[in-house]
């Protein structure tokens, strides 16, 4: 069972037999606010708060309740409980009840509980679930803690917006009573009156957009972390990775100007976490003050253990720490982000009070690490996530930056989930965004597709997010980019790239296919194709055309020969390979999808459909092997020397939109309607194979390529007309040229040859950046007029000299 359909289970039975519930009587609850991946909501208003939930911790399971009159209100409620909280084929039908609420012992007299009314909880009570008002867990609750955490079932409910009458100046999240045992499960009673209204029960877990905020404005906190803290010094060789704040108890402390965060902090269930980008800050005496005020907060007044893993030192900070690997009596715990193991049982320290506080990057893993994903497998996140914060492969530049100020810092600062929550209510309620919040759209769209890349599927609140998102989607819809309709605002560039972060993460892609693509004519097909493929690729990577397009959206299945399984080939599908990251966009960012090979049969699909390639590693030698492909559209497909001129005029008419001449040394890779009328494709592979002849003769190279060349002509690219690489990339508007023998011989192809020229350049024999885009010239003189007998005298204000 999957964990989403396991919260949805467990919501069924707690929710089992009611239809409604009537919260208009006496009781004003607290809103409930959640964290982590477990906890989850029964009851929610109209204004997205939350007033009954449940969750997990260790091996146990809890339900608060945000007034503890409901424990009385909604008998049935409470017994759906209590059969949940005992835990699946327990047969301990014994519950303890907390003498302050004995009206809930009376209730279950006439039912098949056993309960007894206590003057405390204690171990020796031998109960399956335990229930109590938020008022009596006791100062000291661990032991009701590990109860829990050991497979115990807890009850509790209770508001504190009149204990925080009473407390005007305590920390509700931590000092509230209740919160000392549900926090710990990611359940926090705030100070917040709840809407009551009649609710009615929903047979899937509620969910509002509006549920996506912050749970604290964190003033007091950056007040105490900033003590005598004006800027942050960054400078220096370091350089540290952004980190990603997504939790609704997290908060940035130390920003860029544009909102990127290096240094962040948490609560997580009772305890606390700090994150700072780079490990080298850790120990920087300029960032003292900081680092001081930072282990008072995470001490929580304890005055307890500072523990430091070996490898790091903050003595010259003046603090007084001891040098340890992790354990469990620590009040503070100060380590890498590379820390392996433990993590477990360091997030199970946070959450039941601990201080932690954190430093590394992730942005060298993750080029060290091609393949992997930095927010799943990379050590510190396994531990951050949970908290609300993730390292990211992005880097921050060095410098020093300014520290926020307190009272502003929320209402100025980015955040991931405030802005999801605007773009959210903007979406569904057509409230306007003001221009900065407009602007900031963009950095949105990045972050969600980090965030969604955790495919945290087993997480309620990954879920929660991941189906606010979706909602944005279906009802604003992706824009349809095209040359003729630019995608040009910050809102449509971040709907561009959500739709495919979306459709990639989705268990269900194909119900989202009708919001994102809205125009996919339907193409022929072929079945089982066979292609055999030959590779020697030397020291590069190379793409092997297959002749076969797959449409947007389109899935199919291909099987793989055993001997290239998990020897780092890949499929690709799609040849426009630029990222894009421009003002205006005609098409989406990034179009392109790669598939490791690591079994026999795989499917493949690209949103953005695309022709399917297999991609050989470098140094790999394979001769006659076959794939077979089993559903595909056609691709008009020339190959020199295997395509007769007669098969060429009806392959030219197959239906992909995306057609390949492939000659002896070169690719190119064009909109179909260039080629639909091109009869002579024998005498355009005569031009092209003497092109690259005369290319090689400069280069003094042998005429045949250890890896032939790739032309791809795009709507759109990421720098320039033209750009250099593999595939060298040029605009669509001009792709005509490249199969047009009277244009190369008067006009000339300056551009694609000057291109080819800089993929034939020697770092050894340059002196860049001077001479950079000069000595590529060289080869579109040569070509000009030793091939195409172009004389630069005569024809120079035409090829551009």
């Amino acid at each position: 069972m999957s964990a989403l359909s396991y919260h949805e289970g467990a919501y069924m039975s707690l929710m089992r037999g009611l239809r409604e519930l009537d919260l208009q009587g006496p009781c004003v609850p607290s809103e409930l606010y959640l964290i982590g991946d477990h906890a989850f909501p029964l009851a929610m208003n109209s204004k997205g708060q939350v007033l009954m939930a449940a969750s997990l911790y260790g091996r146990g399971r809890i339900v608060v309740l945000g007034h503890e009159g409901y424990l009385t209100a909604f008998p049935a409620l409470v017994e759906n409980a209590l059969t949940w909280l005992r835990g699946d084929g327990s047969d301990n039908l014994s519950v303890g009840v907390h003498k302050n609420i004995k009206a809930v012992a009376d209730n279950l007299s006439r039912s098949i509980f056993q309960a007894k009314v206590v003057g405390s909880f204690s171990n020796d009570l031998e109960v399956g679930v335990y229930v109590t008002d938020a008022y009596s867990v006791g100062a000291d609750p661990k032991d009701l803690v590990a109860f829990l955490k050991a497979g115990g079932g807890v009850l509790i409910a209770g508001q504190a917006w009149h204990w925080a009458v009473n407390h005007p100046k305590e920390n509700a999240i931590l000092q509230f009573p209740g919160n000392k045992v549900s926090g710990v499960a990611g359940i926090y009673c705030t100070t917040h009156y709840g809407k009551v209204e009649i609710l009615p029960v929903y047979p899937q877990i509620p969910s509002s957009w509006m549920t996506i905020k912050l749970g604290k404005d964190f003033e007091d906190d950056l007040e105490f972390l900033l003590q005598n803290v004006s800027e942050f010094d960054l400078q220096g060789e370091s350089v540290p990775s952004e980190v990603l704040v997504h939790g609704p108890l997290a908060f940035p402390i130390g920003t860029t100007k544009d909102g990127q965060a290096f240094l962040a902090g948490a609560y997580y269930g009772q305890g606390r976490v700090i994150v700072v980008t780079h490990e080298a800050y850790l120990g920087r005496k300029t960032l003292a003050s900081f680092w001081n005020n930072a282990i008072d907060w995470l001490d929580q007044g304890r005055q307890g253990v500072i523990g430091v893993v070996p490898d790091l030192s903050l003595s010259e900070l003046g603090l007084k720490c001891e040098k340890t690997v992790f354990k469990k009596d620590l009040s503070v715990f100060v380590c890498t982000a590379y820390i392996d193991d433990h993590v477990a049982e360091i997030q199970d320290f946070v959450a039941e009070g601990g201080g932690l506080l954190i430093g590394g990057h992730a942005w060298y893993w993750a080029h060290t690490h091609k393949g992997q994903n930095p927010l799943t497998d990379f050590s510190g996140n396994k531990i951050l996530n949970k908290m609300g914060m993730s390292l990211l492969k992005a880097t921050i530049s060095g410098g020093s930056y300014k520290a926020p100020v307190p009272s502003q810092a929320m209402k100025h600062t980015y955040h991931f989930r405030n802005l999801l929550h605007l773009l959210a209510g903007h979406v569904a309620q057509g409230e306007k965004l003001r221009e900065h919040e407009e602007e900031r759209l963009k950095k949105l769209g990045q972050d969600c597709a980090d965030y969604l890349s955790m495919k945290a599927y087993y997480s309620y609140s990954y879920m929660q997010v991941f189906s606010i998102l979706t909602d944005i989607m279906k009802k604003s819809g992706m824009p349809q980019v095209s040359e003729k309709n630019p995608v040009k605002s910050p809102k449509d560039y971040l709907l561009l790239s959500l739709g495919a972060d979306l459709y990639n993460v989705s268990p269900n892609p194909d119900a989202l296919l009708p919001y994102l693509i809205k125009q996919d004519p339907i193409m022929p097909f072929v079945y089982n194709q066979r292609i055999r493929i030959n590779a020697n690729t030397a020291g590069m990577k190379e793409w092997l055309s297959t002749g076969l397009y797959l449409s947007p959206g389109m899935k199919t299945e291909i099987i793989i020969p055993a001997e290239i399984v998990n020897k780092r080939w890949t499929i690709q599908v799609g040849c426009q390979t630029d990222k894009l990251n421009a003002e205006e966009l005609k098409r989406a960012p990034c179009v392109c999808e790669r598939f490791p090979v690591t079994t026999e049969k795989m499917q493949v699909s690209n949103l953005w459909g695309g022709l399917i390639y297999l991609v050989a590693p470098p140094n790999t030698k394979v001769e006659g092997a076959e794939i077979m492909v089993q559903t595909a559209t056609p691709a008009p497909y020339y190959k020199c020397g295997v395509t007769t001129a007669a098969d060429w005029l009806s392959l030219r008419k197959a239906p992909s939109p995306w057609a390949e001449l492939e000659f002896d040394n070169i690719i190119l890779t064009v909109p179909s309607h260039v080629v639909r009328d091109l009869e002579r494709s024998d005498e355009v592979a005569a031009l092209w194979n003497d092109i690259m002849k005369g290319v090689a003769d400069l280069a003094a190279i042998p005429h045949k390529f250890e890896r032939k060349e790739r032309i791809v002509a795009d709507v759109q690219i990421s720098h320039g007309w033209m750009h250099s690489g593999y595939p060298i990339m040029m605009h669509s508007s001009i792709a005509a040229e490249l199969v047009s023998l009277d244009d190369a011989r008067t006009v000339g192809l300056w551009g694609e040859i000057h291109e080819l020229g800089h993929n034939q350049q020697r770092s050894c024999w340059e002196f860049p950046p001077h001479t950079t885009e000069c000595t590529c010239n060289l080869w579109s003189v040569y070509v000009h007029e030793e091939v195409l007998g172009l004389n630069r005298a005569q024809k120079q204000t035409k090829i551009g000299i």
